[in-house]
């Protein structure tokens, strides 16, 4: 019995992991770099993938990620962005909801704090709206990643994922 329950982590990562590519994979995700270049992407090419079946949602979850004020994400920034060492990388993102959502950036699922190559720019517009905009002047190596913005309120949360890689002209 202790044999099975050592392993019992191991064979959740995994499930989890299938579900989370057949998922991206349905949803026209799941391709190589470049993908979404010179065109638009889908509505939800850009988010991370879910668990939740939309179409056999629990009705209380959906009033909630539904819900007619709660936040969404109405622009952002392209899912893919390769930069050059030492230039600026700009994200940027807009959300509407009642009350005005409030927009949280996240490297790698861990939120983002001011420091001193690392800024952003907000502008509320009207009651229900906010923009934002995060800028790293000047980039390293270190900021390639996944980042993400987040819009909130409450009756909402909507999510927004940024892929980035530096090109190394030098080489």
């Amino acid at each position: 019995m202790v044999l099975r329950t050592q392993w019992l982590p191991t064979v959740m990562l995994l499930l989890l992991f299938y579900q989370l590519v057949r998922v991206d994979c349905a949803r026209g995700g799941g391709g190589g770099r470049g993908k979404g270049r010179g065109g638009r992407r889908e509505r939800y090419g850009s988010r991370i993938p879910t668990l939740i079946d939309t179409k056999h949602r629990n009705p209380a979850s959906a009033s909630y990620y539904e819900h007619k004020d709660g936040a969404r994400i109405v622009k952002a920034s392209h899912f893919e962005l390769d930069y050059m060492l030492g230039r600026k990388i700009t994200f940027f993102c807009m959300a509407t909801g009642y009350p005005r959502p409030e927009i949280t950036w996240f490297k790698d699922g861990i939120e983002l704090y001011a420091h001193k190559y690392f800024q952003v720019h907000e502008w509320p517009i009207g009651n229900d709206t906010m923009k934002s905009k995060m800028e790293i002047d000047p980039t390293t190596q270190k900021d390639a990643g996944y980042y993400e913005c987040q819009a909130d309120n409450q009756y909402a949360i909507d999510r927004r994922g940024f892929r980035t890689d530096y090109v190394d002209l030098s080489a």
